[in-house]
């Protein structure tokens, strides 16, 4: 809006005409009065702001006033598209117009200057006066103390066909019932289409058909523009001269995409960072030179600010807006965008709450399955050397071997999935045995595995929300409405940020500490939010889809053509790769895929998580070493020996003595059965007398065994 006082020089209204003539805008309004507005095109002409592709639409305040201005001025207005309440010819109306012409005549004898006809003020007028003497007949005696209201009152009720139509009152106001939209031309108008409040613009008012509410102006007649011009001008021009304003936003975090720097001499507005890289790199690639100036947005640097204030600036207070700006719908309502020139969408980041510990590989299991396999594994190796006692070789030879196989066979269970190739056990009931723990076994195995893969990977995907978390989103960003509006979360639930840093404290403090548990933002901000804070955060749930960063231009911008195609040739060029680690760091690319990259992170294990095992492993091996190599530990480990097999043996004594017991109450075969019998009774008795003993007399049980045999 231009305001120029009714009392301005025509070199103040030229010097505004002059900045116009530097815009872009080539569509202006003018609403002004007669004597304002008539000098005004006169010197719009002479600025040369009445040639093609510039669009002039007057008010009903100037167009009503057309049939009185002369030639001159006539000729300045060539193309001028104008509108103003419709008056309807009827026999009514031209028998009017012609008493007033020769009444005019008979008055201006002594002058020959042209008559001028009523314009529509002067026929309101007239059937105001109408309206008045028709309310004065119907009050009747008059009577000065109530005149005033009952004259009111008749006013607002009378009704009649005036010169201008039907005469009626509506808040006390005459209200057309259609405007006319007209077009200068030479020395006349031409009629180009009406409106109405029932039909919108419409080519004729007689047409008939489905009533249906238009507002495209592709319902009127051709139009004659500025500088004879029958093609509709775009409304906007690439200024030839001036700069072009760009807004810049004056952010107080993620200054990696626009960070505004402003010299203190000279109060120039600098700026860097991504979006103004791809800007600088898009206007090497235009077809035509480009002139800019960098201005500011929020200088007062306050922390209540929107990217939707700053673009209701356009085309006010910026020719265009450069910045890390999203394209979504709701603001291409009132401004244009380009092409964007960043990756697209929304996405939710939480924290990395990774259930690794030293003690990870015992998770998979409860506690109560893992006593459950330890339980099992020694009633098994219980089972298994009962039933391989009852397997008794004659050889010689074999009979050490017998002796370390049975001690073998209490780990039979567990060494069974480590050697398989070996054969542990002779009795047959003991390899049915071996092979049903086998089956059990592998499945636990399995489930174990799998169980320990989800721990690991799919179980790090799971993020429910609940109702005491706080979301973090960006401040001034369409984030909070978007979550409001779209996602249904509360606002009493949003908390606004500005940076990084922001973000990663209020996450570490948590919602209970007045922090957020989840952020929700946009892609190019979370990457680079993530590749600071490394695997400490991590994506979660779908991707919520937006238009990505772009150019924010007025409505109609032949420049978003323009610059579209430029950012389709930075973004897909070979410097594009520079431009991002630039201002992002090395190794920062928008190709790379976003889950990708955090899955690898998020996936490494390192020994922390199986330190506990380790720790298992080698307390076993460092007690194994020093029973084995220490004096110490041999003389530990052969008490520790002799007690168990003196545990065992004895355990053994008693079965094979009531075996005996019980052969003595059968009848005597022959000799060689007492003598026999005789020799299974020695040999117990001289077991138990080596038990009674103890293995400090230097006889250990092993020997006794041998000398019995033989």
């Amino acid at each position: 809006m231009v305001p120029i006082q009714t009392s301005a020089e025509d070199s103040d209204i030229s010097k505004e005409l002059n900045k116009l003539s530097r815009k872009q805008t080539r569509v202006f309004l003018v609403h002004t009065n007669p004597s304002l507005g008539f000098r005004l095109f006169t010197l719009a002409k002479s600025a040369g702001v009445m040639s093609e592709e510039y669009a002039w639409i007057v008010t009903n305040s100037l167009s009503i006033f057309l049939n009185s201005i002369d030639s001159a001025v006539r000729d300045s207005m060539e193309g001028v598209v104008g509108v103003r309440p419709y008056v309807s010819n009827s026999k009514a109306l031209e028998n009017f117009k012609e008493r007033l012409r020769r009444n005019m005549t008979m008055s201006n004898t002594t002058t020959t200057s042209p008559i001028t006809e009523l314009n529509v003020y002067g026929l309101w007028a007239y059937d105001a006066v109408t309206a008045l003497a028709i309310a004065l007949e119907k009050i009747v005696p008059l009577n000065s103390t109530s005149l005033g209201p009952r004259l009111l009152n008749e006013l607002l009720t009378t009704k009649f066909q005036g010169l201008t139509g039907d005469f009626e009152l509506f808040n006390g106001k005459m209200k057309p019932l259609a405007f006319e939209i007209f077009n200068v031309i030479g020395t006349g108008e031409k009629i180009v289409g009406f409106w109405t409040p029932e039909r919108g613009i419409t080519r004729d008012l007689s047409s008939t058909g489905e009533k249906t509410y238009a507002t495209s102006a592709k319902e009127l007649k051709t139009i004659t523009w500025p500088g004879d011009s029958v093609t509709r001008p775009k409304g906007w021009a690439i200024p030839t001269t001036g700069n072009l304003r760009v807004g810049v936003p004056w952010k107080h975090g993620f200054t990696e995409f626009a960070n505004v720097i402003i010299d203190e001499k000279t109060r120039r507005t600098n700026a860097t960072g991504f979006s103004i890289d791809i800007f600088l790199a898009a206007l090497e690639v235009l077809p035509f030179p480009i002139k800019y100036q960098f201005i500011h947005y929020n200088d007062t640097r306050n922390t209540d600010w929107s990217y939707d204030d700053m673009l209701r600036g356009i085309p006010e207070d910026y020719d265009m807006v450069v910045g890390d700006v999203t394209v979504w719908a709701p603001r291409a309502a009132h401004v244009d965008f380009s092409l964007p020139y960043s990756e697209s969408g929304v996405i939710l980041v939480v924290k990395n709450k990774k259930p690794f510990d030293m003690w990870i590989f015992v998770k998979p299991l409860k506690w109560d399955l893992w006593l459950a396999i330890v339980i099992a594994c020694i009633l098994m190796g219980v089972v298994l050397r009962i039933l391989e006692n009852r397997v008794v070789s004659n050889d010689a030879d074999s009979i050490i071997e017998n002796k370390e196989r049975r001690r073998a066979i209490y780990w039979s269970p567990v060494t069974v999935l480590a050697f398989p190739e070996r054969n542990m056990v002779l009795n047959n009931w003991s390899f049915f045995v071996l092979v049903l723990w086998l089956f059990m076994a592998f499945i636990l195995m399995q489930s174990y595995t799998a169980n320990l893969s989800a721990i690991l990977t799919v179980d790090q995907l799971k993020f429910a929300f609940s109702d005491s978390y706080y979301v973090g989103c960006q401040e001034g960003s369409f984030m909070k409405e978007f979550l409001i509006n779209q996602l249904h979360i509360s606002p009493s639930r949003l908390r606004s940020y500005n940076s990084s840093e922001e973000y990663h404290r209020a996450m570490s403090k948590g919602s209970k500490n007045g922090g957020i548990d989840a952020i929700f933002d946009e892609i190019p901000y979370m990457k680079l939010f993530l590749n600071t804070y490394d695997s400490q955060y991590k994506m979660a749930g779908p991707t919520y889809r937006t238009g990505g960063f772009g150019f924010a231009f007025p409505v109609g911008s032949p420049l978003v053509a323009h610059f579209s195609k430029a950012i389709v040739d930075v973004t897909q060029g070979p410097n594009m790769t520079a431009i991002e680690q630039k201002n992002f760091g090395p190794g920062y690319s928008s190709q790379d895929p976003l889950s990708s990259r955090i899955s690898q992170q998020t996936s490494s294990l390192t020994l922390y998580e199986f330190a506990g095992l380790f720790f298992i492993i080698g307390s076993v091996t460092l007690f194994s070493l020093f029973c084995s190599e220490t004096a110490i530990g041999r003389k530990l480990t052969d008490k520790t020996a002799n007690f168990i097999h003196i545990l065992f043996h004895f355990k053994s004594s008693r079965v094979m003595s009531m075996e005996v017991d019980g052969d003595t109450n059968e009848p005597v075969a022959n000799d060689d059965d007492d003598v026999s019998d005789v020799s299974v009774r020695d040999g117990t008795d001289t077991m138990m007398r080596v038990i009674e003993a103890g293995p400090e007399n230097g006889e250990i049980i092993d020997n006794v065994t041998d000398n019995n045999q033989q």
